[in-house]
């Protein structure tokens, strides 16, 4: 047996043909929404597009994820589970952000809103339709980003604006002593 899979034996899970056809089977019902491009530049007719469209976006991916947990099984799933998001706990924001990162923060939230406020009425001024496509998209991955760079803390003051019963605690000030 080789290392790998005695890990695998420890944790009840045997890593034979099951687990990886179900792995395979995962990944590629995840990554069949790619595969649109390729179906809606096909020479089907408007019909066939629309239904396979719809299928890889829509009912693929949840019909073979069904499949793939079939074929592992729950211990199986649960291990690839487990994996998957321990390689991601790292991308959790941070609770507390100093004072220059909330404010570089702040700028990439609010550049990409101010923007999409400003752009009905000044389309055309400043950018062609091509570049216009693309820095709308790079303004929506700043936003993205911009609340990873605001940390944990601003994800709850927006989680509670969405909630009806929670408000956000903001934290006092602490008050410098007054001059003599």
């Amino acid at each position: 047996m080789r290392r790998g899979n005695k890990k695998l034996a420890d944790q009840g899970v045997e890593a034979g043909w099951r687990l990886r056809l179900g792995t395979i089977i995962f990944v590629a019902s995840f990554c069949s929404p790619i595969l649109i491009p390729l179906v809606t530049s096909s020479n089907l007719n408007t019909e066939w597009k629309t239904a396979l469209s719809g299928l890889l976006a829509f009912g693929i991916p949840e019909l073979g994820a069904i499949i793939a947990v079939a074929i592992m099984g729950k211990p199986g799933f649960e291990m690839i589970k487990s994996r998957v998001l321990a390689r991601l706990k790292h991308l959790r924001p941070a609770e507390t952000v100093s004072l220059a990162r909330h404010r570089i923060g702040l700028l990439m939230f609010c550049l990409p809103l101010l923007y999409g406020w400003l752009e009905p009425y000044v389309r055309g001024l400043f950018l062609e339709s091509a570049l216009h496509w693309s820095f709308s998209l790079a303004l929506d991955l700043v936003f993205i980003t911009s609340f990873f760079v605001l940390g944990g803390g601003f994800w709850e003051k927006i989680r509670a604006l969405f909630l009806h019963r929670e408000s956000a605690l903001v934290a006092e000030m602490p008050q410098s002593a007054p001059p003599d």
